[in-house]
């Protein structure tokens, strides 16, 4: 039998104790949580020799629920809603990206105040857009002008945001000069031996750039952000940008580690040069337009995706949705669909399914129920798991005090 502790510790073993630390406390919270936290542990308790093996490889994010989209600026310079994460990203069935999402549904109905049957309505939707939009055929994207309900919602109040009002909330001003906010919420503080490494790193990062100036650090921290990835080696950088104060970046720089996914897999893996190539590479052939300012870098001999952070990022709020299940089913569904466009945008690509293939998939039905079945087995394998945790968690197993975690 598993033990689901010890295998937790040993996934997160060798992270940054204080961010951890979070990590464990927020996972406490709720078994949705536990799921976004532990995306090592759904895989390995996947059911095998079901509808999951027979199903056509694409390139899959890897990490697929229902925080894992949001906003962003493309290096177009418009804004698009998508899949936002792909640190897990590999070639897999693609239904090991469908019953992720469908698993995140039903764990996810209770924070939501979903009731059993919406939560199951929710993840028959899901399934009938996914399958209509393979069997379309063709590759489409949510910006401001096609999105809808709370997807548009999202990018209305984006319209307001500034990059000052940016700054200023992840920042303090003094005269001209701005520093990073180390309020325990956003950003930790870096020793003095960081700070010197992400520094000379950024450095080296500009002199190949043809504005090295605009990446003059200002002031670097230990960023605090996601679930799953807390603890996880990452900074964030305040440089000169287009001038200060008002012009200033915000650069993120997180370490690139290798698939929870592939270890769980048949599916042959490409031989990635860095798990940051392989990252950074899976995120722009699944998205329609590549985020802004995307790179896979080396840093302390280790491999890292250096991204900006921008005042046009977020996620739709999903606990708006007031009660009216259309408004729900609406944003779903768009998951759904961009997780299909993105499979057939990437498809044909290093052994991933061609387009044929997939509408072919599209239109069979065969493996829509037996799909839902899947995703209520791991509903209840996460529930069982997130149980085991909180009462080790409650007996003290993962107090970041006594726990050695390496360094």
């Amino acid at each position: 039998m598993l033990d689901v502790a010890k295998t937790i510790a040993g996934f997160n073993a060798g992270r940054d104790p204080e961010r951890l630390a979070m990590k464990y406390k927020a996972m406490r919270t709720s078994p949705f949580v536990f799921l976004r936290g532990t995306c090592h542990l759904f895989y390995e308790r996947l059911p095998s020799n079901t509808v999951l093996d027979d199903a056509p490889p694409v390139w899959i994010c890897g990490d697929m629920h229902l925080e894992n989209f949001g906003s962003y600026k493309a290096d177009n310079r418009l804004i698009y809603f998508d899949n936002n994460d792909f640190d897990e990203a590999c070639l897999a069935p693609n239904l090991y990206e469908l019953v992720r999402l469908l698993t995140s549904v039903l764990v996810g109905a209770s924070d939501l105040k979903l009731s059993r049957a919406q939560a199951l309505a929710l993840c028959h939707t899901a399934l009938e857009a996914y399958g209509a939009a393979l069997a379309d055929g063709k590759s489409r994207w949510i910006e401001e002008e096609t999105a809808t309900g709370m997807v548009r919602d999202l990018f209305v109040a984006l319209a307001s945001r500034t990059r000052v009002a940016h700054l200023d909330r992840r920042t303090t001003l003094k005269g001209k000069t701005r520093t990073l906010k180390v309020d325990g919420k956003k950003a930790l503080a870096v020793s003095d031996t960081q700070r010197a490494a992400v520094t000379q790193f950024m450095q080296k990062f500009a002199a190949a750039e043809p504005n090295p100036d605009f990446f003059r650090i200002l002031d670097v921290a230990r960023r605090i952000a996601g679930t799953g990835s807390l603890g996880v080696d990452r900074y964030v950088i305040l440089v000169e940008g287009k001038g200060s104060p008002d012009g200033n970046y915000l650069i993120d720089l997180k370490e690139a580690l290798p698939s929870s996914v592939t270890p769980h897999l048949s599916t042959p893996q490409p031989a990635w040069q860095t798990e940051a190539q392989r990252v950074v590479e899976i995120q722009r052939r699944n998205q329609a337009v590549s985020q802004a300012f995307l790179h896979a870098v080396e840093f302390n001999q280790r491999s890292y995706v250096l991204r900006s952070l921008q005042p046009s990022e977020d996620r739709v709020a999903l606990s708006d949705w007031d009660g009216k299940l259309p408004r729900l089913e609406e944003v779903v569904d768009n998951m759904a669909e961009l997780s299909a466009w993105a499979h057939l945008r990437s498809g044909g690509r290093q052994k991933s399914s061609i387009a044929d293939e997939l509408i072919a998939f599209g239109n069979r039905r065969d493996w829509q129920l037996p799909l839902v079945d899947i995703a209520m087995q791991c509903e209840a394998q996460v529930a069982a798991d997130w149980k085991a945790y909180c009462d080790a968690y409650d007996n003290g197993e993962f107090d970041m005090t006594t726990t050695s975690t390496g360094s």
